[in-house]
């Protein structure tokens, strides 16, 4: 980590010689450069390094904020084919040491989501390690698109529908990506519009 701030110095003042504005009291400015969190460092390597499927967008609202980010999954495949799924993704300043926290931002039928936007994916909890990184965890995400997990259900009543009938659990996704009512609640309509 040192070293790495030691290059930025030297870079940062390499640029301002070229330039021709080093003075006597720009050159003490230098001696403290803007801290860079370890986890800018880790989070800018990460975004840099994202190779996602076209299937998957990610936007920066805020361009100087790469803590907090959208995402939206295009399904090609698989139940949830044809919807468009947003999320929002928060990076706290401990990252990689904690996960990312991902909500999804539509009332969505899936077992593995529930009704709040709370996503049961092990490498966002019990299996996180700090080694993952973020193009693993949206790679993840995308996957409960394509084979929705039953056996670490958050939607119960979703989960139990997929492991006895597939049928009706294609009818009910079906349903509630129209924006449906399944058991009396209501889902927001996610069919993707071209």
């Amino acid at each position: 980590m040192l070293k790495i701030r030691q290059l930025q110095k030297k870079k940062q003042q390499e640029a301002e010689l070229a330039s021709g504005s080093t003075t006597p009291n720009s050159a003490s400015r230098t001696d403290s450069p803007a801290k860079v969190s370890a986890a800018q460092l880790r989070l800018q390597k990460d975004i840099t390094e994202l190779d996602l499927p076209k299937t998957i967008k990610v936007t920066f609202p805020d361009s100087s904020d790469f803590f907090n980010f959208n995402l939206q999954i295009l399904p090609q495949q698989g139940f949830y084919k044809g919807g468009a799924f947003d999320f929002k993704v928060e990076i706290n300043g401990n990252f990689p040491i904690d996960p990312p926290k991902i909500r999804c931002l539509n009332k969505i039928y899936h077992p593995n989501i529930d009704l709040e936007g709370n996503i049961c994916l092990n490498i966002l909890r019990e299996d996180w390690s700090p080694v993952l990184n973020l193009n693993s965890v949206l790679i993840g995400l995308n996957f409960l698109f394509l084979e929705p997990n039953p056996n670490d259900p958050l939607n119960k009543e979703a989960a139990n529908v997929l492991v006895k009938d597939k049928n009706q659990f294609k009818r009910n996704v079906t349903n509630s990506m129209r924006g449906g009512y399944i058991d009396q609640t209501y889902y927001d309509s996610v069919i993707h519009r071209r």
